[in-house]
């Protein structure tokens, strides 16, 4: 499941109003909903918030890096020269 940690460090500390603050939680909230509505999900793992998607097609597509190990990401394609020969 492709999936990145939520770390949230400082969505406003550029803000230089409420208002301002106001607006960015107000962006924010939004862009969560529209995840939520394509199928994204939250997984808490220990402390760390995970924002997963069982799709990596829909993953990809929002332009999310996938923190998933390396060997859970490849798409294991048969090597003929490692099939015995065929009788």
């Amino acid at each position: 499941m492709s999936y990145f940690t939520w770390k949230e460090a400082g969505l406003t500390s550029d803000c230089p109003s409420l208002e301002a603050m106001a607006s960015r939680f107000e962006e924010a909230a939004s862009l969560m909903r529209r995840m939520a509505k394509e199928g994204f999900e939250l997984h808490s793992q220990g402390r760390q918030q995970r924002i997963t998607h069982n799709d990596a097609e829909v993953f990809a597509s929002w332009g999310f890096v996938n923190e998933e190990p390396a060997f859970r990401q490849l798409t294991l394609i048969s090597n003929p020269a490692n099939e015995p020969p065929s009788p």
